[in-house]
């Protein structure tokens, strides 16, 4: 039984309560700042509602555009995060300053390119995935305005991994508090025309998205220049190369995800927009649960990568424990509240008869999905510190398209299923994901590792 001292002062002493207090140290802020960023997508579906399910739709289509678009800087956050850990738990602090470095440039390379990409042929993807008229007017302003500005997204993002690496976790998420508050204090008005605003709809949404993210970018590269997480020199390109080394299967493995993500959404579109909304909504209170199991994982892939660094073998080990130990306990809450209260829930985005049965149906179909979820975030996050990407794109890959993919197009627009059966195939995809990469972990050898 725990003496009177551990309860009160459990970080004090033993390794493992240690290392569980590491985990908090570092998941907490990462796990709150997931849960603002999403935020920002879950208000924008939450005050479109009142304009009804085809706005709905055309916002969550939009997201999810951005959210393909932003796999290659996921990857290249990635890469940044580990090579820089290790480098820090080597104690090369001034190599870790300047792969910082590094990495901004080439997110910003990257996000000029992406720009144009996007504002030119984004809303011709949105038709292409099956949007309606109603859906795909409401869709293309705001498609095109996030992508003009879609620096300030990927600038918190590359400025929040560099921090990460370091093993700073507080700083980016009070960047993404920060947008937050100015996304919430302006979309409401924007959509309606409050506070003597013009009433701008689905496409206020994006401005207030653009303001804040501004801002919050703003906020996020000066306390790295304060503190010297980066320096103004040349990038390296030697440091690009090893970032790029871990990132790119991040990037593909992110292409593969998001990708497979379009192509189930138009299985789903196929069944009516009600469906769809029902979808978004669904997915939007679902990726409330993914914080814990994403902040464990980032958690697990930084102090693996400091541990790894330092050549602290049996801590990174017990790193990854403590972190699986967490997100299986609070993921596990998340599946009961899914399975209890999925009414309550829906209705809070919208009171549709028909998106609500859709949505409740969505709802008790994930709770499955916690438990596998938890376990391949913090699986695949250990993986990805100890520089072990490519294994996890492979499994992301042939989980994603030979799993998910192939089920739904076969038990939807092959075998005309009805909407359960295609949204219940992400559970096989799921337990398949979990089962890989924990096999993975188990038979890796993390001595010698060196990035």
């Amino acid at each position: 039984m725990a003496s009177l001292r551990d309860r009160i002062f459990p970080c004090s002493h033993r390794k493992p309560v240690s290392i569980r207090c590491n985990v908090f140290r570092l998941s907490l802020p990462v796990l709150l700042s997931s849960l603002f960023q999403r935020l920002v997508g879950i208000v924008d579906i939450f005050l479109s509602g009142g304009l009804g399910a085809s706005a709905i739709a055309a916002t969550g289509l939009g997201q999810l555009l951005i959210f393909v678009t932003m796999t290659v800087f996921w990857g290249l956050a990635t890469g940044a995060t580990v090579v820089i850990a290790h480098l820090v738990g080597a104690g090369r602090h001034d190599e870790a300053r300047r792969a910082g470095i590094t990495a901004v440039a080439a997110c910003l390379v990257m996000t000029v390119i992406a720009t144009a990409a996007g504002s030119r042929w984004g809303a011709d993807l949105a038709r292409l995935m099956g949007a309606s008229g109603l859906v795909l007017a409401a869709a293309d302003p705001y498609i095109r305005l996030v992508f003009q500005w879609l620096v300030w997204t990927t600038g918190v993002n590359i400025l929040s991994a560099i921090m990460h690496g370091h093993g700073q976790t507080r700083i980016p998420m009070q960047g993404i508090l920060l947008v937050n508050l100015l996304h919430i204090l302006l979309a409401w008005p924007l959509i309606y025309g409050r506070w003597g605003l013009p009433q701008l709809g689905v496409e206020g949404a994006a401005i207030a998205i653009n303001i804040s993210e501004c801002i919050g970018c703003s906020y996020l590269l000066w306390q790295a220049l304060r503190r010297r997480y980066l320096v103004i020199v040349p990038p390296d390109r030697p440091l690009f190369r090893r970032i790029w080394q871990v990132g790119w299967p991040v990037a593909l493995e992110r292409v593969a995800q998001q990708s497979g993500q379009l192509l189930y959404a138009s299985f789903i579109i196929a069944y009516g927009t009600s469906a769809y909304a029902a979808h978004q909504i669904g997915v939007s209170i679902e990726s409330l649960s993914f914080m814990p199991g994403a902040g464990m994982g980032i958690a697990a892939a930084t102090l693996m990568g400091q541990a790894l660094g330092a050549g602290k073998y049996q801590r990174a080990h017990l790193s990854h424990l403590q972190s699986l130990k967490l997100a299986l306990g609070v993921m596990s809450c998340m599946a009961a509240l899914f399975l209890l209260a999925p009414r309550y829930l829906v209705m809070i985005f919208s009171h549709d008869p028909e998106v609500i049965r859709y949505g409740v149906m969505f709802m008790r179909i994930v709770a499955f999905a916690q438990i596998p979820l938890a376990v391949s975030f913090v699986y695949a996050g250990s993986l990805r510190g100890a520089g072990d990407t490519f294994y996890v794109f492979i499994v992301t890959l042939c989980a994603m398209w030979g799993v998910r993919v192939f089920l739904a197009w076969l038990v939807g627009p092959i075998l005309h299923w009805p909407l359960y059966a295609v949204w219940g195939v992400f559970l096989v995809d799921w337990y398949a994901r979990a089962v890989a990469f924990g096999w993975r972990y188990h038979r890796r050898d993390l001595h010698g590792i060196a990035l």
